[in-house]
């Protein structure tokens, strides 16, 4: 059964035990897909990769609540008010 690898990089289950850091090192700051009898078990990504990617979810979140309120009436208020 085929399935869809989406990283260039891949490694062994067997690999990733042998050495952890070697295969996160393998990917050059990409993701690798982690092979289990051939078929993508999981994603090893870098550290900074993933807080970018949960930054990225974040700010997708917050453009959507952001959307959601752009037709509600805007109400002026001055600094002192606050």
């Amino acid at each position: 059964m085929p399935h869809h690898i989406l990283a260039t990089t891949t490694a062994s289950i067997s690999e990733l035990k042998k050495n952890p850091m070697a295969t996160v090192a393998a990917g050059e700051g990409f993701p690798v897909a982690v092979l289990n009898r051939n078929e993508p078990a999981f994603y090893c990504i870098p550290a900074a990769v993933y807080e970018e990617l949960l930054e990225k979810l974040e700010d997708a979140e917050l453009n959507r609540i952001a959307d959601e309120r752009s037709d509600q009436a805007e109400i002026s208020v001055t600094l002192d008010e606050l």
